[in-house]
């Protein structure tokens, strides 16, 4: 006759044998539900970009590059960066500067500060031209005879096109810092503050570098954001070829025109902004969890 002693790990309540757990086989849904979303983004996402890649290089890699020898295109291409170095930086100040308010201070309006910032992510881009067109224009915006006797020209203009930049773009930088800034809280500024620093060397030498990886990953979707930028550009800029047309309008303008290799060849540049972002992205998340990481492992440091 066998006596049969539970051990520590397999006896349970009342000295009873406790079953061995079972180990999780594979299921329908763990295989259908991965393969329904590989197959919706390749479907949405992949085959479309393929489909735009292959045309532009469909001619061969020559004369995919003599495209780029267009006076229209490299306009387009001028003018959507100086809207984009415009537009990144005043949003890179502001988003900080919000960030640091909304996380660091208690004041009246901070709910409405926020919607105001949440507010380009709810409206169309399309209505934020026509806001602007509504307060601009010469003939019939409520600044419009203010703008017109200072000879200032908003409308159907480079400023124009980079104010309606910086209205869709702006929120990024602030949604990004805001959380990561409540996350920390403020024992190391209110230490620093006691040690003498100003306000000034509290946010370059404390708050600024605990969430560089943040601002960086916001200031990366602002930059892909404003390149590729075009409902509230078409409507305050005009669309004029050569003067007020940015890239995604010339896609669009070439497309139309049955310049269909001149289009693709400009939608692989947008493309490859994207790619570029989509691999900087990935890479400031990696580093801001390896950050967080040490942080855990050494929070004295």
């Amino acid at each position: 006759m066998t006596i049969v002693v539970p051990t520590l790990e397999s006896a349970g309540p009342g000295g009873a044998p406790r079953p061995r757990p079972r180990r999780p086989g594979v299921t329908l849904s763990a295989v259908l539900i991965p393969l329904i979303a590989c197959l919706y983004v390749g479907v949405v996402i992949l085959l479309p970009a393929l489909n735009v890649v292959a045309s532009a290089f469909s001619r061969g890699l020559g004369p995919f590059l003599e495209n780029f020898g267009s006076h229209e295109l490299l306009s387009a291409l001028r003018l959507t960066l100086i809207a984009t170095a415009v537009a990144v930086p005043c949003n890179t100040v502001f988003g900080l500067a919000a960030a640091t308010a909304i996380a660091r201070r208690r004041f009246r309006g901070k709910a409405l500060l926020l919607s105001v910032i949440d507010l380009p992510f709810s409206i169309s881009p399309v209505v934020v031209g026509l806001m602007l067109v509504l307060l601009y224009s010469p003939t019939q915006g409520l600044l419009g005879n203010v703008v017109q006797s200072l000879g200032w020209r908003i409308i159907f203009s480079w400023p124009g096109i980079v104010l309606a930049t910086i209205i869709v773009t702006f929120p990024f930088m602030a949604r990004e810092v805001i959380p990561l800034l409540e996350e920390e809280g403020w024992e190391q500024e209110e230490a620093a503050r006691t040690l003498g620093a100003s306000d000034w060397q509290v946010f370059w030498k404390v708050t600024l570098p605990s969430v560089r990886w943040a601002a960086l990953y916001g200031l990366i979707l602002t930059t892909a954001r404003a390149l590729g930028e075009f409902g509230a550009v078409a409507v305050v800029s005009g669309n004029i070829e050569g003067q007020t047309q940015t890239l995604p309008l010339f896609v669009e303008d070439a497309y139309k025109n049955y310049q269909t290799e001149l289009a693709f060849g400009a939608a692989m540049v947008l493309g490859g902004v994207a790619i570029v972002s989509l691999l900087l992205k990935l890479l400031v998340e990696r580093l801001l969890e390896q950050d967080r990481a040490a942080a855990r492992i050494d929070p004295e440091g």
